[in-house]
């Protein structure tokens, strides 16, 4: 699987455009494609100043050619869906099986046009049966077009159409029929109204010649303009909560977004046809660039967020990870004062989660908290009625502890003692509990640390280990990307002797926290509870 800053789906105009300015802005983008623009039956593109009836296939070739040459990717593929992705973002699955993520995602899949069923009109799409006057009318000048009424717009499309020739009919079919002033308005301008609903049209020689009725009369006619339904290609959309609505003109439906392209779902944004069926090529090329800049401006914002929580909230583990290859012993006492005399905090005050949900009914005794840091386990632990005896190598973090504990009047419950786990010695089989939250140490050393901690377990007591899992190592959190400080359920579980151990839980527990942007995303821990047998 394969990450992107942004992930462009649909590679027509307005897409190739977004993706030009993205890659320009030297953002990872991709742009899937299935290759079917609606566009495709038309000859040329018009009204496009510096590129007038240029052929939509063509304006595809150098729109590709110029956003690969920044840097981007665009892949020929049909997306099946788009969801939500775990780590953040979104995951977008093609129809080929492959799937991508991206922070941001741009819908331009444009729109399906639902074409009258009639006889032979289907195969003239795109020429002599066309839908917007301004960007095909001019090739059927001085000719005579019908106009297809299915609507009240087309009312007035047959008074448009006056611009570019005297022979005009209009074909009420299924639409309404004109007032008196209407009928006023057609006469003084020399437009034919034909009644009855038609059947199809005529052809020779591959050439459009006249328009059926269902009577059967023909009207010579050499062109059609026809109005039909539009339909926003979002179907994959469903799984991220977003569905269509039927666009204010009544000629379709549409994807909504706002002027700059933002959708109702954080960091979904969508441009081009598929947001607005009149567009014309032009127009989506404009709501391109402005979809591409606004999701630079939102990606921007989301980075100075990262950096800012960086900056306030640093994570004992990037900060470890720092130093593991400088030679740094960052399991010193040294290192931890240092660490701890960064913030006048470091951690949040509340209980381990863990600690709360798995210790919550054991029956009170006396508790080993190894590595203690500042004291909210401990201070738990001992309000619940425990005997406490708190460790850490850091006399900073003990201070701490005991000021805490004192705050809490809980420190005639609680004694608190450095020690350094990887050499002191721990009382063996001397509590009813022993608890570990997060001590990450490479696997030799915590195979030593963990086997010293189980040893003070006594007889029908309790030993909780509790550590980040290997599977945040995948997502998006801040972790350091040594997978020696990490063990799984299974790795800590086969540590523990059947003979002496009965394994209660192993498990890896999914659980939400705070991503920097502002939207939740699932960890995992590691949790392995076991009883000493008696």
């Amino acid at each position: 699987m394969t990450s992107y800053d942004v992930i462009v789906i649909g590679g027509g105009a307005a897409g190739l455009s977004a993706a030009l300015t993205l890659s320009r802005a030297r953002w990872q983008v991709l742009v899937l494609d299935d290759g079917t623009p609606r566009n495709a039956p038309a000859e040329g593109v018009h009204n496009w100043l510096t590129r007038d009836g240029l052929p939509p296939a063509e304006i595809g070739r150098i729109g590709r050619a110029e956003v690969t040459g920044y840097g981007g990717t665009v892949r020929d593929a049909r997306v099946r869906s788009a969801v939500a992705d775990p780590s953040g973002g979104f995951g977008v699955s093609t129809a080929d099986g492959d799937r991508f993520t991206g922070r941001r995602l741009l819908v331009t899949t444009g729109l399906s046009d639902e074409l009258p069923d009639l006889d032979g009109l289907a195969g003239h799409w795109g020429g002599a049966v066309f839908g917007c006057p301004f960007c095909h009318a001019w090739e059927y000048r001085d000719t005579r077009i019908g106009v297809l009424s299915t609507g009240p717009h087309d009312l007035m499309k047959a008074q448009l159409l006056t611009r570019w020739t005297d022979a005009v009919t209009l074909f009420l079919h299924t639409g309404p029929q004109p007032d008196d002033g209407q009928r006023a308005g057609f006469a003084a301008r020399g437009i034919t109204v034909v009644e009855g609903p038609v059947a199809g049209v005529e052809s020779d020689g591959g050439r459009l010649t006249g328009v059926r009725l269902t009577t059967g009369d023909v009207v010579a006619c050499d062109a059609l303009t026809v109005s039909p339904p539009a339909r926003a290609r979002a179907g994959f959309l469903d799984g991220l909560g977003l569905a269509t609505v039927e666009h204010p003109s009544g000629l379709g439906d549409h994807l909504p977004a706002d002027p700059t392209g933002a959708t109702t779902v954080p960091g979904v944004y969508a441009a081009g046809n598929v947001t607005d069926p009149m567009a014309t090529v032009p127009l989506a090329v404009a709501a391109g660039v402005t979809a591409g800049a606004a999701i630079t401006r939102d990606l921007v914002a989301d980075d100075v967020a990262r950096a800012v929580a960086d900056a306030r909230q640093p994570d004992q583990h990037q900060h470890q990870h720092q130093h593991r290859d400088a030679g740094v012993d960052m399991w010193s006492a040294g290192f931890w004062d240092a660490h701890y005399g960064t913030r006048e905090h470091l951690w949040s005050g509340n209980p381990n989660r863990w600690l709360v949900t798995d210790a919550a009914e054991l029956q009170p005794g006396r508790a080993l908290d190894a590595g203690c840091g500042e004291g909210a386990d401990a201070i738990w632990l001992a309000a619940r009625g425990w005997q406490v005896t708190g460790t850490d190598v850091s006399q900073v973090a003990l201070d701490r502890a005991g000021s805490a504990a004192r705050e809490a009047g809980q420190a005639d419950r609680i004694r608190l003692e450095a020690a350094d786990l990887r050499g002191d010695e721990l009382p063996e089989r001397a509590f009813d509990l022993v608890t570990a939250q997060y001590l990450h140490l490479p696997a030799e050393l915590r195979r030593t640390v963990y086997a010293r901690l189980a040893e003070a377990v006594a007889p029908g007591g309790t030993l909780l280990l509790v550590a980040h899992h290997p599977k945040d190592l995948e997502g998006p959190l801040r972790r350091p990307h040594d997978r020696d400080l990490f063990a799984d359920e299974l790795e800590l579980a086969a540590e523990l002797d059947d003979a002496e151990w009965e394994v209660q839980v192993a498990q890896a527990r999914p659980h939400p926290v705070p991503h920097p942007d502002g939207h939740e995303v699932t960890a995992y821990d590691t949790v392995v509870r076991a009883r000493r047998r008696a």
